[in-house]
């Protein structure tokens, strides 16, 4: 059974808006090249709705949880608006919680498909100057760094990328199981 065409396009603009938003907290958080124009898109895109929050929440450090609070708002009004289209009256504090563990699997998402571009690029174009590889290295380096400070590379082979890919498997099963 498929998807009705309003449901389709509230889930489809919202989940990318909302990936958008994380996408920009992990960027922060890496410390990313804050001028790579892949960067000032994203900082573009998520600005006007997030000045207002950043006023409301102080950064801590490199964490700035206006990001992952606008996500989460995010969701919550992508979930609530296709209730809503639907007449049915939806539970808010489950909304809340299913809004909430969506962020999660957001930002696990995000580095899984990071993790194995930069492995490719890695591979095929290790020394690229094109802004979108740089960028997906400097946002999993530092995920890198701290697996290997744990399980450093056995000659020369980099099994970093490997126990990532595990932990982010292992972590999510556990994130599907909390909102069922």
């Amino acid at each position: 059974m498929g998807q009705d065409p309003i449901t389709l396009i509230i889930s489809t603009l919202g989940n990318l808006y909302a990936f958008i938003v994380v996408l920009r907290f992990l960027l922060q958080l890496a410390q990313a090249d804050y001028y790579n124009p892949i960067s000032q898109a994203v900082v573009k895109a998520t600005n006007p709705p997030l000045m207002p929050l950043q006023k409301v929440l102080p950064r801590m450090g490199r964490w700035d949880l206006s990001a992952l609070v606008l996500a989460a708002l995010v969701k919550f009004g992508t979930l609530l608006l296709i209730f809503v289209v639907h007449d049915n009256l939806p539970n808010i504090a489950g909304l809340a919680l299913f809004s909430l563990v969506g962020v999660l699997d957001l930002i696990l998402t995000i580095y899984f498909w990071a993790v194995l571009a930069a492995v490719i690029i890695s591979w095929v174009a290790p020394n690229s100057y094109h802004p979108a590889p740089q960028l997906l290295l400097q946002l999993t380096e530092p995920l890198f760094a701290l697996v290997r400070k744990v399980i450093p590379p056995l000659g020369g082979l980099d099994l970093s990328p490997i126990f990532i890919f595990l932990a982010i498997q292992i972590i999510q099963s556990q994130l599907s199981r909390l909102v069922i």
